[in-house]
Order: structure tokens, then sequence, then C-alpha cells
């Protein structure tokens, strides 16, 4: 009865004591505590304040285990970031005057998200916090990289030295001392285009121009490296400005895609939606929305309808060839092996080409580009084009469109097979934001499931590869709905499924829920099923291969450390130095100037998405730090010293550090430079 009172009374009132702490109560002593309490608080401030003496580091929940000699407080971190920086850089940077504005030209972080309490949590005193868990990304400051050069070079100059076709009128320079006069110091003295292609096309307007300029201005070329990458094409699936024309004019044929749209019941006739399955009619009359004419289904389109992968009969002139005869089946169609394989997830802003590149030099097996806009592309918009790029090192590469109707998306697909090179197509049916979920795309298909199996039959009709889908459990939290949808999208067609083991309202908080990934592996059996949510080490894939996926799909962790897929393949942790992940940033910079450019609009939007990938890159631990081994990806990171200035840097969870790390390789940032994230951490709860 003594044991179990004391053990109570130490438990209410925050932690237990250890053994050695419990010795010095006699039976006195704890009747003493039990009247007045006095005792056990004076113990416990002892205990708390030797603690803190001894400097042992008491875990706190939601953070992760550093081993204690490298932990610090706040303001020792930052003052510590600061004066090094100064004493290091300071003088170079004092002559630029770039030292001094590096913090200014950083917006000031946010405040802390307001997360909902659950449920359990919540208590009925006081109305609770009713502000949704909301982003950053409308309010943050948002500037083009042609802010930063506001009067080019004039591409007549740079190109051939050719009259200008715009004459009086071209608003850029001509005049090349004009211009270098104007234009911003030179960031390093060799160019990284130069030095691999032989020949860098932005000329004088290059950041690294010193590099291949003669002192008469005129660009270098070496002739030898320009011969080993003729007729190469390193990058893919450009928009041709034929196509974008035809685009805008809509004067681009979808036929297939026509027939297939031919056998949907029309909206606008409620009573052939209304028939039964049972009732039987061999022609089907709708009415056209737009003109109000009558239509009449033919026999061939009722087979059609039933049977949406037989193409109709469409009449020929000329010789009979196998292709009028024998009709490509499903099962004919492009295949991929997909089991076991790893796969980086199509992440939005970061998932960029560079960044591909990067993984590709890691071990990754699938990349996939940034989620496009199915009606973007129809309009011809470059800046969606853009997202379906594909460089010759990623071996297997797909796509992965959005939207929320069958028509639409069903000539896009045919749109992407007919004018783009990929090993796959993909349906975005997971994502959460409310631009997407409102007009019923994302997770909003989950739960529109008539005009899913419409889009999914569609896209495969017209698709010469295989389709694959992207889901959550669900909309609501507590109410999973993959189980119900993947025995259906097997009957659809579907070649892949990935699940993200949590829902909408989730979003990324609280851990994913892998034993609901296991249940609907088996269900999608012999479909492959891709699993994500969770992985930042390989003991996290090894525990995600043993519930029976086929595969796994890493999309944080990889942005946090891009080496995870090394870390896979070859089973181990891999306690990577300071120098080497800068190396690391250093090819994703280089790749940035081949990709965006190597003038001052390339080199600030190399700079921008390089910042973008440093807000996730900041919250590794290096293997070394850690306490406890491996790093969890809900885990958040306390201050903490590296073992050297460069890995505390990397740290750092304030941007105005990243834009230092960013000087390093991009040289002193515009005068009006500023920079807010896009995605602030909210899986930490």
């Amino acid at each position: 009865m003594y044991r179990r009172n004391r053990c109570s009374l130490l438990v209410q009132h925050g932690r237990r004591l250890t053994a050695a702490q419990h010795h010095p109560l006699t039976l006195p002593d704890c009747c003493c505590v039990s009247q007045g309490g006095q005792l056990l608080r004076s113990v416990m401030e002892k205990a708390a304040e030797g603690t803190a003496e001894k400097g042992t580091n008491v875990a706190v929940k939601g953070e992760a285990a550093l081993r204690p000699e490298f932990i610090t407080t706040k303001e020792k971190f930052h003052g510590y970031i600061d004066s090094e920086w100064q004493g290091t850089k300071g003088e170079k940077a004092s002559d630029n005057g770039a030292a001094g504005e590096t913090k200014e030209t950083c917006v000031d972080e946010p405040e802390a998200k307001k997360f909902k309490p659950d449920p359990e949590e919540s208590t009925k005193e006081g109305k609770p916090d009713g502000k949704r868990l909301r982003g950053q990304n409308k309010s943050r400051p948002h500037k083009k990289p042609t802010t930063y050069d506001e009067k080019r070079l004039c591409l007549s100059v740079i190109k051939d030295d050719r009259d200008c076709p715009f004459g009086d009128k071209c608003h850029f320079y001509h005049d090349v001392a004009e211009y270098l006069a104007s234009k911003p110091a030179d960031i390093g003295e060799s160019c990284y285009l130069y030095d691999t292609f032989g020949k860098c096309s932005y000329g004088l307007s290059c950041r690294f121009a010193k590099a291949h300029t003669t002192p008469d201005f005129q660009t270098m070329e070496n002739t030898d490296l320009i011969k080993a990458h003729e007729g190469r094409n390193p990058v893919k699936n450009s928009l041709s400005k034929d196509l974008q024309n035809r685009l805008r004019k809509r004067s681009v044929p979808f036929k297939k895609s026509a027939e297939y749209l031919k056998t949907l019941p029309n909206n606008g006739d409620k009573k052939t939606q209304q028939r039964g399955n049972g009732e039987a009619c061999a022609t089907k009359v709708s009415t056209d929305p737009a003109g109000g004419a009558q239509h009449v289904s033919t026999e061939a389109e009722t087979q059609l309808q039933s049977c949406p992968d037989k193409q109709p009969p469409v009449k020929t002139v000329g010789p009979l060839t196998d292709v009028d005869i024998i009709k490509l089946r499903p099962c004919e169609k492009k295949q991929v092996d997909f089991r076991d394989k790893l796969y980086l997830a199509p992440l939005t802003t970061c998932g960029n080409l560079p960044f591909r590149r990067v993984c590709k030099r890691f071990g990754v097996d699938i990349t996939c580009g940034e989620m496009a806009m199915c009606t973007n592309l129809l309009q011809g918009q470059q800046s969606e084009w853009a997202l379906l790029k594909r460089h010759e090192s990623e071996d297997l590469f797909g796509v992965q469109v959005e939207g929320c109707f069958p028509d639409t998306m069903t000539r896009c697909a045919e749109l992407i097979n007919t004018n783009t090179d990929v090993d796959f197509v993909d349906i975005n049916s997971g994502c959460p934001i409310d631009l997407v979920y409102k007009k019923g795309g994302g997770c909003g298909l989950m739960t529109r499931t008539r005009k899913f199996e419409q889009i999914i039959k569609g896209m495969n009709y017209v698709l010469d590869v295989p389709l694959t889908v992207k889901i959550r459990t669900g909309v609501q939290e507590k109410s999973n709905v993959a189980h119900k949808l993947i025995p259906e999208m097997k009957d659809w067609g579907v070649s892949m499924i990935t699940l993200h083991g949590r829902s909408r309202e989730q979003r990324y908080t609280k851990l994913a829920d892998w034993d609901y990934i296991t249940t609907c592996s088996k269900l999608a059996s012999p479909v492959p099923l891709f699993g994500n949510g969770d992985i930042l080490s390989y003991e996290d894939a090894m525990k995600a291969k043993e519930t029976g996926v086929s595969g796994i799909m890493l999309a944080r962790g990889a942005l946090i450390k891009p080496w995870i897929f090394t870390e896979i393949k070859e089973s181990r942790h891999w306690d990577i130095s300071s120098s080497e992940r800068l190396d690391i940033l250093k090819d994703f910079t280089n790749f940035g100037l081949e990709h965006w450019g190597s003038d001052t609009r390339g080199v600030e939007k190399t700079r921008t998405f390089m910042l973008e990938w440093l807000s996730f890159m900041c919250r590794y631990i290096p293997v070394g730090l850690l306490e406890r081994v491996p790093q969890k990806i809900n885990e958040r990171p306390p201050y903490y010293m590296g073992r050297n200035y460069l890995e505390s840097l990397m740290a750092s969870q304030n941007a105005g550090d990243w834009i230092r790390i960013s000087e390093m390789l991009l040289g002193p940032v515009p005068n009006n430079f500023n920079f807010l994230p896009k995605h602030k951490a909210n899986s930490y709860k």
C-alpha cells in the first residue's frame, strides 16, 4: 500500500524520480508528503537543479535525441553563427556590402502555426482556437527573377551580333560597353556551361563571362567539346512554338479522345442516366447542351461504352494491314516493371529537374515530374509544359497530371501521349490543397467515383503507356475509403497505385498508417501498390517493405537527405560530412545553371529553388550527433552545434542563414532580394 501511494504521488507531480532519488525518502517523510506535498516539491526542484548542473539532456516530446555535448540554446547558436560568419566572410562580404544586408534582405520568419487540438485533448473549458492550419504561400512576397535584371543585353547582340528586328523600339541594351557598366560583377572565374559543352549560349550576359570572353568582347568556343555534344539533346519534352500556337488556336485534333467521350452519358440527358442496367436499347438519344441537337449513338458506340478498350470500326482506304485486323490490347501496351524500386515522389516546387538529377546520382529508380494542371497544358502554357521536361539520365520517368473532368483529362493524356517521351502517366488524386480540392480534383476525386472511373478509363483508352494513380487514405481523418476504391481501380485498368498513409485532413501531421497500407496492398494484388509516408532511413524502408508493398515512394525524406537512396540500397547509415553536403549543393547549382541559365535571371531562379530545398535540408541531423539512431521524420531537431562551422550553418532554421549558404555558391544576393520559404514544417507535433 505504501509503495503504491508513494509512486502515485511521484507521478502526479510531473515526472517519476529515479531509484537513487527514491532512497532518501523514509516512511515518515512520505507521510509528510501526503499531507502537504511541500517536501516532494523541494526534492524534485533539487533533482532538477542537479540535472541541469550536470548538463544531462532531458528528452522533450517531439524533439530528436541528441548527444548532450552538442545541444545548445537559440541565443548561443545564432551568436556563434553570426560571429563566425563575420570573422570568416566579413572582410570579403563587406567590400560588396552584402554581409550586413543578409539579414535585412530576408523577410522575418512568420509566427508558428496554430495547431488544431485533438478532440481527445480539447476540454470544455474555454473555446478552442477555430483557426485552420494554413500555409504561408499566399502571404509571402512574390518576386519574379526578371525583377533582378530589369534591362538586359539584346538577344541580337548575344547570339550573332545581327541587326535587331525591333530597331529603335527595342527596350534592351545594344551597346556592349554600356551594358557591362551596369551588369553585376561576375560570380566566379569558370563557367560550368563552357567547361561542359564548349560554348555558353548566354555570352556576355553570363555571370561567369570572364571565363569565355576575349578582350574585344567576343565569346570563345571549344570546338572539341562542341563536336562531342553535337546532335545530343539532354533534355526532352520541350514545348515547340508550332504546338503552342496550335494549342492556343485550338486546332490540335483529339480523335481518340472524341471517340471515347462520345460513349459517355451526357449530363444534360437525365433520362438516359436514370435508366437501369437491365433496360436494353439499340440506340440512345442524347441532347447536345451546346446546340440542343440530338445525337443518336450507334451500335459501335454502345459496344465501346461497354468495353472502352475496344476501338470502333473506322473506314479506311488502301491495303489491309495487321493494324486493321489486330487491335492493341491493354496487355500489349508498353510494360513497366515497377516492383522493388525506389520511387521519388512528384514534389511541387522542389521536385524540379536539377533536383531529380541529384537524386539519380544517389540511386533513385523512378522519377516523376511535378504536378501539372491539365487545363494549363491544353492551353499551351510554357510554365506548365516545363514541368514535363525529362533529362537523359532519367531512365524511368513519368509525368503527373491533375484534373477533375473526363474530357480535359482524356485530351491531356492524348496530348502527352503524342508529343512527349514518357514511360508512364500518373493521376494526382492525393493533392490536399484547397485550390485543387474545391474544384473536385486531387483528393476530391476519391469522393467522385463516377468521374474518377470515367477519367481512368478515358486516359487508358488514349495512352500507349501505363497509367498510375496516387491516392491518400481518404478525405476525413477517421474515414478511410482507399480500401473501397482500390478493388474498383483494378477493374478500371490502373497499372500501379501509390498510397500515402494519411488523409487530406491530416496533411502531414501524425504518423502515416502503415497498417492500413498493408491491408490495401493485399487488396491491390496483383496490381503493384507503393507505400508512402515517414521514411527517413534505411530502417524505415526495411520496415515498410515488410508490409508487403511492391515498392516505396519517398518525398520529404528525399528532400531532407537525398542520399537516402544510397543508404537504402547499401543498408547503412551514412554519416555524411558537411563538405560532402556542400558538394551536393554545388552539383545542384551547376544543374540549375544548365537548366535555367547562367545569366542573372537563371542565377536568381537557381538560388530561389535552392533556398526552397534548404528549408527541408536544414532538418537533417548528422548521424554522429544522434543519441539514438536513426532520426525520425516527425522529430524536431533542437538547437545544436555541429562538428564544424559549416555543419552548424546548415543546421540553422533561419532563412537568412540559407541565403548565406547560397552566397557561397552563387555570389551575393541583389540589393532588392528577399525570400520566405513556401513550405513551413507542419509535421512536428
